[in-house]
């Protein structure tokens, strides 16, 4: 199972971001590790979205996905890479 595969086997699931986001637009790392996020979408290929990263996300050349994650109360499209993420219960 890829890892697309495996966060859109976990949609609706809590997942721990383990680094800081990286936000696009001039406000720059965010300095808050260890983020819970619920997890509202995750695709290859969004359109139309403002993304944010998390930290080997921004050095990714491969790899990423795209998650749309409620970060606080607001959802945000995030570029992840598998070691910045932790699944932390599944979706029902």
């Amino acid at each position: 199972m890829t890892f697309l595969e495996r966060l859109q086997a976990h949609h609706g699931g809590l997942i721990r971001l383990k680094t800081e986001l990286y936000w696009c637009g001039g406000r720059g790392w965010d300095k808050n590790p260890g983020r819970l996020c619920l997890l509202l979408e995750a695709t290859a290929a969004p359109t139309g979205a403002t993304f944010a990263a998390t930290s080997a996300a921004t050095r990714a050349r491969s790899g990423t996905t795209a998650a749309l994650l409620l970060v606080d109360g607001s959802p945000q499209w995030i570029w992840v890479v598998d070691g910045d993420v932790e699944v932390i219960s599944e979706a029902e």
